[in-house]
């Protein structure tokens, strides 16, 4: 890595980014505020109170729909500091902290190499570990550009947390926003604790606009307004039940408000108007090939975004895309793309609910209110749609039905665009060579010697068209399949295998008790991946026997000793979670899991098997006390 230096500031002189003064290149100012969409008064919210962003995209430009690219922070954050993907490098399950190969910088250091000051003041929250410099002058609570030398220019990074979740469930609380005015989304029950955190999502968000309101101040106050660009935007949807950490729209969809002064006015997006709106497709991913292109740098082909401004700006895309994969202690795995008027997405574990309890999520009062109205049976079908098993597709009308309740994948008039939407995201994800397709752990064991974004790219170590194959057959349910699966469970990758097991768990019960001696042999398998799916199907679907050697093989991947594979201990503990009381025999093991002696890669994620283990355990207690 001691040639990263070198070698870049001859990539940056080679693409003609002069190392000068600031009256030479603009400074670059990027507002962020957490946990926040795109209910502001620009995007004709009226109930929202956001004076000063308001008043930046009069006289800026607002992009009317632009996605963080990940619905939760670390993925989406990612995202911003790579330039790709998290799924073509490992970095997409929150805490996963892969390595970066050495040829791949993050983009402050090179920013920092065309001779700008860089600060962050102050989140990184990222999911990649950089082999080299990460650029940063400084990255603190303390960090801002007027330590710079003035002669200097600067990329500043300041990032708003008043409006993170936590904010909306923090009691007591002084309403600024009226309860009984907010407009409850049609897949949210309409309750007092609905209404509640909403307000109070509003009210954060009203906060974040004072710090924006605060910041552009300071610009101004600085004499620096007339000489640099700036950025406001969300890093993900609003901390609500079925924004954050959902690849919906609500979750997606954040504001983005730019503003180019006079004097940079010739590197603004060609469609660039003074109060004015673009229809251009902006993803997270494009945010950090758009930031070298203003600095005079061309953006490597290896990243995987365009440029939407800048002496490098590129023509508009027809689709910009979405994922989600672990969140927190809960395993999930979803893409969608959109071409701005239709969504589709793509369930790869339509095994799982979506509500599936995630601890911090559920601290949220209009989340655990939400479930406690299902479980009374006071939800209608589009409320109740949250807590059910997914479809393997979804599609969505974004202009006709903008809470996304009506799946439009079964009707017949919208085949075509179905059709074409699942073909651009299958293209995207082959072109990305997407590593979603392989357990986590899988992620990390075939990347052993090199990178999780080499790995992929590197037939020999992850046969991307096989694996992906055996997971859209897994995924579809079609009953004819069968044997197909069961073929599956034979083939010499263990990630092919795996898909094999999970196809026959999502055809359900009569394809278990069909495929009960290729499941009972996978129960030995060498994968423990192959085997927790395989022993899900049988804990869920097999008779009393069936169950009993499915569930034992679970507690045998679970946490039992310290030497287990975190990662396959989170996805067990998720299965024996989902089997309620039928894993209630085995309680006294259960009981006796050791799941602070495991080793983790990252002490960030270490905790989440513990975290499911609680879950198990409460739940057990409180069977036994409702008997």
């Amino acid at each position: 890595m001691k040639r990263f230096v070198p070698l870049l500031l001859c990539a940056i002189t080679a693409c003609g980014a002069a190392v000068g003064s600031a009256d030479q290149r603009p400074n670059i100012l990027w507002i962020t505020s957490e946990d926040h969409g795109p209910e502001m008064g620009c995007y004709g919210d009226e109930f929202a109170t956001t004076p000063n962003v308001d008043a930046l995209a009069k006289k800026g430009m607002r992009y009317k729909l632009a996605w963080s690219t990940a619905p939760v922070c670390a993925p989406a954050r990612t995202t911003l500091i790579t330039g790709l993907y998290p799924p073509s490098n490992g970095g997409q399950h929150m805490r996963s902290m892969v390595p970066l190969p050495d040829s791949i910088p993050l983009y402050p250091a090179m920013l920092s190499e065309a001779g700008y000051y860089c600060t962050n003041n102050n989140k990184q929250d990222y999911n990649v570990r950089s082999a080299g410099p990460t650029g940063w002058a400084d990255s603190s609570r303390k960090a801002h550009y007027k330590n710079r030398d003035p002669k200097q220019p600067f990329f500043a990074i300041f990032n708003e947390t008043c409006s993170h979740e936590s904010k909306i469930r923090t009691r007591p609380h002084k309403q600024l926003h009226d309860p009984a005015k907010v407009r409850v989304p049609a897949y949210h029950p309409d309750n007092e604790d609905t209404r509640r955190d909403w307000a109070q999502y509003y009210d954060v968000v009203t906060k974040a606009d004072a710090t924006a309101g605060k910041l552009l101040r300071e610009l101004d106050e600085q004499g620096l307004t007339d000489s640099t660009i700036v950025f406001y935007y969300g890093d993900h949807g609003s901390g609500m039940p079925r924004g954050k950490r959902w690849t919906y729209n609500s979750g997606l969809s954040v504001p983005l408000v730019v503003y180019f002064p006079e004097k940079w006015r010739h590197l603004a997006p060609k469609e660039y108007q003074t109060g004015g709106v673009s229809d251009r497709l902006v993803g997270f991913v494009d945010l950090a090939p758009t930031l070298l292109s203003l600095a005079g740098v061309q953006p490597p082909e290896w990243m995987q975004g365009q440029a939407i401004a800048g002496e490098y700006e590129t023509e508009a895309p027809k689709y910009m895309y979405g994922f989600r994969d672990r969140m927190d202690e809960r395993y999930d795995f979803i893409r969608t793309v959109t071409d701005g008027r239709y969504q589709y997405i793509r369930n790869f574990n339509p095994h799982f609910i979506y509500g599936q309890f995630v601890s911090y999520n559920f601290q949220t009062p209009s989340t655990a209110a939400w479930k406690r109205a299902f479980d009374a049976g006071l939800c209608n079908a589009a409320q109740s749609h949250f807590w059910n098993l997914k479809p393997a597709e979804e599609l969505y009308d974004l202009e006709a039905d903008p809470d996304e309740v009506n799946n439009l994948a079964d009707s017949p008039s919208h085949q075509q665009k179905l059709g074409e939407l699942r073909d651009a995201l299958y293209q995207w994800c082959h072109d990305i060579r997407d590593v979603g397709f392989l357990p986590e752990g899988e992620i990390h064991s075939r990347s052993e010697g090199s990178t999780p974004y080499e790995m992929a790219r590197d037939e020999t170590k992850y046969p991307f068209e096989k694996i992906f194959a055996a997971a859209d057959i897994a995924t579809r349910r079609n009953a004819e399949d069968l044997g197909q699966l069961k073929s599956l469970l034979t083939d010499s990758d263990s990630a092919v295998r795996y898909w094999g097991a999970v196809g026959i768990l999502n055809r359900g019960g009569d394809a278990v008790n069909a495929s009960k001696q290729a499941l009972l042999a996978a129960l030995g398998d060498d994968s423990p991946y192959v085997r927790v799916a395989a022993g899900y199907a049988l804990g869920k679907f097999g008779d009393k026997e069936l169950q009993r050697q499915g569930i034992e093989c679970l507690i045998d991947v679970a946490p039992s000793k310290p030497e287990t594979n975190v990662f396959a201990a989170i996805a067990a503990l998720n299965a024996i979670d989902k089997l309620d009381e039928k894993a209630a025999f085995a309680k006294a093991e259960i009981d006796k899991m050791p799941v602070g002696e495991i080793a983790s890669p990252d002490k960030r994620y270490g905790g989440y098997p513990e975290r499911v283990l609680t879950k198990i355990r409460d739940d057990f207690k409180a069977n036994a006390a409702s008997r």
